[in-house]
């Protein structure tokens, strides 16, 4: 994608320090006469989004110092002014989840969407490191965070100059990619969804799948100022088609308030019309569609409407960071879904079941390029595996490693062990490889049981794939020697094969509790890892 902002050469010499208290839709002018958002002196320790703050004079010597264009600078600026100088890329215990998906957007579009984005190498790897830090506490004195907030904001202003076309985003909407603090549910909805443009350019109508949440916000947001849904209240255990009882004709005005139900029928028996809605609203939470209601599915419908309001807010700040998908394939899974879709451009190919990281060992939110496929894998263990879960096993039982397959490469005070080809191989037959600091790929698994799971998080972090021989098959369709029964031979090997691809595959990772999917349903799944529920807490008010 080309650059379609030009670059302007004046150098801003000063910036005006004016503030309006509480008023951060306002403008002040710097000495060239160009608007800067004025700085929101409304936004303080109490509410928010982060709890570190910037000191204002090393916003601007970083500004002065930058090789920065004179709207980039602006732009810079202005970022700070919004928020009061609050940190927008970590808080004390990290990076936020903000600043993983804006860093993985930028590399993505580095990589794949613009010629004129590079990508700092240093950088990188101070930010592989923070994404993989389990515990850490970050403060202000810390020179080093400082400096890459500071750099984050530069990249998050190149890059939002540079993707994106002129005019669908503006200036104080790419301020608010970021949440700067604590506001009203409603209030928050209703900003989003009533703001006029006077030139009618919109940031949906470059991002269809924030555009497709957006609407459903819009439905959410009047089902609760028309008030809401029914409370439905039963001791029933399970309620199955053909039961009578007077909490039926609450369960279908709740189902048809949400248009799962699409007819106005109160009777209180459950019919057809009413499996039918029961099946629709398992489907939109990633539940097997039984067709029977249970205390699972009555603890769902009784969610209240604002509290869904809040996660299709959260995931509309998410799919702010959406790539604009290659012409390409390109490999995308979204961790709560449990699913890899294998994409085309703009089209889902075809979709595979995983199992993700568990509680402790969640999979992380990140992009890079799928490049290997290796058959019959060796698995070399990671040391945290090898100190918590193998050693006390050794110490009980001199003969463990030989039963499970492993071998020790390297002795030592902490050993490198690897467990060899075979049936017993947890990796199973094939891994696929996107080289990363995480250690995290895709591979195949002996616990084929664990797929038919509603809820599929049971890994140490990789993604375990459920049909591993058909993304071989994808991966390689382009090397007439690697034929199905070629695959399956290498699968079935006792020696490692390692087969570089002609052409890398984007591999994009993410975390969506809400979206809607390709035939125009709303999906909902659980927040798994605890992601919508941090937010909640910066976003909103009470």
């Amino acid at each position: 994608m080309k650059k379609i902002f030009p670059v302007l050469l004046v150098v801003i010499v000063a910036f005006s320090c004016k503030s309006k208290t509480g008023d951060d839709t306002s403008d002040d002018l710097d000495d060239k006469g160009k608007n800067v958002t004025s700085r929101d002196l409304s936004i303080t320790a109490a509410n928010a989004y982060s709890d570190l703050f910037l000191d204002s004079t090393d916003v601007s010597a970083f500004i002065n110092s930058s090789n920065l264009s004179d709207k980039e600078k602006r732009r810079l600026l202005s970022f700070y002014n919004s928020r009061n100088y609050q940190y927008a890329w970590f808080l004390t215990d990290g990076l936020t989840e903000h600043a993983m998906g804006f860093y993985n957007i930028y590399l993505f579009d580095a990589k794949h969407n613009t010629d004129s984005l590079t990508i700092d190498k240093k950088l990188k790897r101070q930010m592989d490191d923070l994404f993989a830090s389990e515990h850490l506490t970050i403060s202000t004195n810390n020179q080093l965070i400082r400096e890459t907030e500071l750099r984050l904001s530069k990249l998050f202003i190149q890059h939002g100059l540079d993707v994106y076309e002129n005019g669908y985003v503006k200036r104080k909407e790419m301020e608010r990619f970021v949440p700067s603090k604590k506001e009203d549910v409603l209030h928050i909805a209703d900003s989003l969804l009533n703001k006029k443009h006077k030139d009618n350019k919109y940031f949906e109508d470059i991002n269809e799948p924030y555009k497709l949440l957006k609407i459903e916000l819009g439905r959410f947001v009047q089902i609760e100022k028309n008030g809401g849904w029914p409370t439905i209240i039963t001791s029933k255990k399970i309620i199955k088609k053909g039961t009578n009882a007077p909490v039926i004709s609450i369960i279908k005005k709740r189902l048809a308030i949400t248009g799962d139900l699409p007819s106005a029928d109160t009777s209180t028996v459950f019919n057809d019309s009413l499996l039918n809605a029961v099946k629709a609203f398992q489907n939109k939470y990633g539940l097997t569609p039984s067709g029977t209601i249970n205390q699972q599915l009555v603890q769902l419908m009784n969610i209240p409407v604002k509290q869904k309001i809040k996660q299709l807010l959260i995931n509309l700040y998410r799919m702010r960071w959406m790539p604009s998908l290659p012409d390409g394939d390109m490999i995308l899974v979204n961790i709560p879904e449990f699913v890899l879709h294998v994409m085309k451009g703009k089209n889902n190919v075809w979709d595979m079941n995983v199992v993700v990281g568990k509680e402790g060992h969640n999979t992380l939110m990140f992009t890079d390029d799928l490049d290997q496929v290796v058959f019959s894998p060796y698995w070399n263990l990671p040391p945290s595996i090898v100190i918590n879960e193998i050693l006390p096993k050794m110490k009980t039982n001199p003969n463990y490693l030989a039963s499970q397959n492993f071998e020790i490469v390297k002795d030592g005070e902490l050993p490198e062990i690897r467990q060899l080809p075979g049936p017993k191989n947890s990796l199973g037959k094939v891994k696929f490889l996107f080289p990363n600091s995480f250690n995290i790929y895709f591979h195949d698994t002996n616990a084929k049981s664990l797929f038919n799971k509603d809820q599929r998080a049971y890994s140490h972090g990789c993604i375990r794939l459920s049909n591993p021989q058909k993304m071989a098959e994808y991966l390689l369709h382009d090397k007439p020697e690697w034929t199905p029964k070629a695959i399956k031979t290498a699968m079935n090997a006792s020696t490692e094969k390692t087969v570089k691809l002609k052409k890398s595959v984007p591999v994009f990772i993410t975390y969506y509790t809400a979206w809607v999917d390709e035939r125009g349903n709303l999906n909902f799944r659980d927040d798994i890892y605890g992601h919508d529920k941090k937010l909640q807490q910066k976003m909103f008010l009470n």
